[in-house]
């Protein structure tokens, strides 16, 4: 599997592009509707088939382009998001353990929610791609879209903190210029959530954030909803 992480600077979010090397399918993990021409002109130089357009959730901070790519690719590429999203365009609703082939590899899904009630986690090869789910020291905050501390916490705890101590951890986001970690160093470096924080210390964490409302928030959650057309 070979992968290329991409970044939106006004959302800060990390778009991946995933592809099997031999027989050239291809994965875009989060795209960004603004974003939509770099993605399609590297998919082309590469020479890949795009069969997957991923969500890792519903995205509050900026509108998908995989409605764009979707129609682009000339309905080919399928868009696929967990079904507890309310989504009325995926093509596919996952569920927790289901598998993504692309070629020869395969994306194993995992459910991890708690920053949202649909948030999933993408794993193959040693990589996991966490969306706003865990954070390289941090976490995706948990307080709308029918989020929750405490599952999170579940979530993180008893999903990705039980893979293996060298999978590499591609967030969704990114706010202070970090593009990979590993399972090994946020158990043991993650102020939220590491070094053996209970779930209560990090309920509390979470509850005296204080953040203020996304600023596309109220467009972005509907436009995902349709795919960001």
């Amino acid at each position: 599997m070979k992968i290329k992480q991409l970044f939106d600077p006004a959302s800060s979010t990390y778009t991946y592009l995933l592809w099997d090397a031999d027989s050239g399918q291809a994965a875009l993990i989060d795209s960004v509707k603004e974003q939509v021409d770099r993605d399609e002109k590297l998919i082309h130089e590469l020479g890949l088939n795009l069969v997957w357009l991923l969500e890792t959730h519903i995205h509050a901070d900026h509108i998908t382009g995989s409605g764009d790519l979707r129609q682009r690719s000339q309905q080919t590429a399928k868009v696929a998001v967990h079904s507890a999203s309310g989504s009325r365009c995926a093509d596919r609703l996952l569920q927790d353990g289901d598998e993504i082939t692309l070629g020869e590899e395969t994306i194993k899904v995992l459910y991890t929610p708690g920053h949202t009630d649909a948030d999933i986690s993408y794993l193959v090869n040693g990589a996991v791609f966490t969306g706003d789910s865990l954070l390289i020291r941090g976490s995706g905050r948990t307080d709308f879209q029918a989020g929750d501390a405490g599952t999170s916490y579940d979530s993180i705890t008893g999903k990705l903190f039980t893979l293996n101590d060298e999978t590499k951890v591609y967030p969704g986001h990114d706010y202070k210029g970090q593009t990979v970690s590993t399972i090994a160093e946020e158990k043991k470096y993650n102020p939220r959530i590491g070094a053996g924080r209970s779930r209560d210390e990090y309920i509390s964490i979470m509850d005296d954030l204080k953040l203020a409302k996304p600023a596309r928030i109220e467009e972005a959650v509907p436009g995902n909803m349709a795919c960001g057309l």
